[in-house]
C-alpha cells in the first residue's frame, strides 16, 4: 500500500520446549481429536483476541475523520486549482473511513473467523487505495492526521497478519487431522485384511490336509491294485498290444514294396475299366492302402482284378513301359495273395484276441482311481497358491504398516509440542 505505514513490532514469541513420549496406536485417535479440539479452542481465543484489539482502531479511524472533516486545513489560503484537489481527495478520506467503520463481527466459530480475514481484508485494501492515491494531501495538508492514521492501520495491518497466521496454521493442524484420519484408516483396513486372510488360511491348510490325506489314500488304493498279479498280467497285454503295432507296419511294409511294382498298372486300369462300386472300392484300396484290402472275402475278386489288368496289357488297352515286366509283377503278387491274407488275417486274430483278454482283466477302478488322483492333486495345487497369495498380502499389510505409522507421527509433530512415538501393540 503506497501510505506507507510501518509494520507494528511484534511481541517476541518464547520457543516451545519439545517433549518426547510413546503412546500406542490405539490412543492416536483420540489425542488427534483432543490435539485439534485444543488448538480450536486456542486459535478462536486468539483470533478473538486480535478481533478486540482491532476493534477499537476501527473507531478510531471514525473519530479521525470526523475530526478531520471539522478541519478546513487552511484550505482558503492556498491556491484555488490546488484548494480544488485537496478538498477532493479529504472528502474521498473521509467517505471511505466513514463507510467501513462498522464494528467487526464476533468471534464463537472457525467460520467467523474467515468472515473476520474477509472483512478486514476488504476494509485495510480500501483504506489503504484511498490513501494511497492521496497520500500526499494527507501527508503535506493533514500532517497532524498522517502520524496517528499511519499508526492505526501499522497496528490494524498486524492484527490482521496475526490473524491469517492462525488461520493459516489451523487449517495446517486440521489437515494434519484429517490425514491421520486417513492413514488410521488404512491401517484398519490392512489389520481388518490381515485377519480375514488369516481365517482363510487356516481354513485352506484344513482343505489342504485333507486333501494330502485323499491322495495318500488314493496312491495307496492304486499301488496295491498296480502290485497285484492280476494288473501284472494285464500289463503284459498291454505290452504285447503295444507290440502288435510294430508287427503291423512290418506286415505293411511289406505288401506296400510288393503293390509297388504294379501300382502303375493298376492306375491306369482304374481310369481304363467301368467297375462296378465294389469293384472301384476294391480297386482303390488296392493303390493306396493295399493292406486294408488283405482279407478273405476280397481274395477272389482281387485275383479277378489282376487277370483283368494282365489281359489289359496284353491287349495294349493298359499301357505300360515293359509288359513283360508287369505281367510278372502281377503273377508274383497274384502268387503272393494267399500269404498276404494269412499274415494280416492271423494278426488281427491275435490282435482281437489280447483285446478280448484285456477286457476280463482291465480294472476300471484303477482309471478312476487315477482320475480322483488328478483331480485332488489339482485341488490341492489351488489351495497352496491360495495360501501363498494370502501369505504375501499379509506380509505386504505389516510392511506397510510401519510407514504409515511413521507418516502419523510426522503430522502429529505439526500441530504438537510433543514429538510422539507410536509403539504397536504385539
Amino acid at each position: 500500500m503506497v501510505f506507507g505505514w510501518g509494520k507494528k513490532k511484534g511481541e517476541s514469541i518464547s520457543e516451545e520446549i519439545t517433549t518426547q513420549k510413546e503412546i500406542s496406536l490405539s490412543e492416536v485417535e483420540n489425542i488427534t481429536r483432543d490435539l485439534l479440539n485444543l488448538r480450536t479452542t486456542q486459535t478462536l481465543s486468539a483470533v478473538k483476541s486480535f478481533r478486540n484489539k482491532t476493534s477499537p482502531l476501527i473507531k478510531e479511524l471514525a473519530s479521525i475523520a470526523n475530526s478531520l472533516e471539522k478541519d478546513n486545513l487552511k484550505v482558503d489560503e492556498i491556491d484555488k486549482h490546488l484548494r480544488t484537489i485537496v478538498v477532493r481527495g479529504k472528502k474521498q478520506v473521509i467517505d471511505v473511513i466513514k463507510k467501513d467503520h462498522d464494528d467487526l463481527p464476533e468471534i464463537s466459530t472457525l467460520d467467523d473467523m474467515t468472515n473476520l480475514d474477509n472483512v478486514l481484508n476488504q476494509k485495510l485494501k480500501k483504506i489503504g487505495d484511498v490513501l494511497g492515491r492521496q497520500t500526499r494531501v494527507i501527508h503535506i495538508f493533514a500532517k497532524k492526521y498522517a502520524e496517528k492514521l499511519k499508526e492505526i492501520l501499522a497496528e490494524m495491518n498486524y492484527n490482521h497478519s496475526e490473524i491469517k497466521k492462525l488461520i493459516k496454521n489451523f487449517q495446517g493442524s486440521k489437515s494434519s487431522s484429517n490425514e491421520i484420519t486417513v492413514l488410521l484408516s488404512k491401517i484398519k483396513i490392512f489389520k481388518d485384511d490381515s485377519i480375514f486372510k488369516n481365517k482363510q488360511i487356516s481354513e485352506s491348510q484344513i482343505l489342504l490336509d485333507s486333501s494330502l490325506s485323499k491322495i495318500k489314500t488314493i496312491e495307496d488304493s492304486i499301488d496295491k491294485i498296480k502290485s497285484g498279479e492280476k494288473y501284472t498280467k494285464f500289463l503284459k497285454l498291454k505290452q504285447d498290444l503295444s507290440s502288435f503295432n510294430e508287427t503291423k507296419n512290418q506286415i505293411k511294409h511289406e505288401i506296400d514294396s510288393q503293390f509297388t511294382k504294379i501300382s502303375r498298372a493298376l492306375s491306369r486300369y482304374e481310369y481304363a475299366s467301368s467297375l462296378d462300386r465294389e469293384q472301384k472300392s476294391l480297386l482303390s484300396q488296392l493303390i493306396n492302402e493295399p493292406i486294408e484290402a488283405m482279407e478273405r472275402k476280397n481274395k477272389d475278386n482281387i485275383i479277378i482284378i489282376f487277370e483283368s489288368v494282365k489281359k489289359g496289357i496284353i491287349s495294349g488297352s493298359i499301357s505300360v513301359k515293359d509288359v513283360e515286366k508287369s505281367i510278372s509283377y502281377i503273377t508274383e503278387t497274384e502268387e503272393l495273395l494267399a500269404q498276404f491274407v494269412k499274415k494280416v488275417n492271423n494278426f488281427e486274430e491275435q490282435k482281437k484276441e489280447i483285446q478280448y483278454q484285456l477286457l476280463e482283466f482291465e480294472d476300471p477302478k484303477v482309471s478312476l482311481l487315477e482320475k480322483d488322483l488328478k483331480k485332488t492333486l489339482n485341488q490341492k495345487q489351488d489351495i497352496e497358491f491360495k495360501i501363498s497369495s494370502y501369505r504375501k498380502d499379509i506380509e505386504e499389510n505389516s510392511a506397510n504398516t510401519p510407514k504409515i505409522i511413521s507418516e502419523i507421527e510426522d503430522n502429529l509433530k505439526i500441530f504438537s509440542n510433543t514429538d510422539y512415538t507410536i509403539v504397536q501393540s504385539t
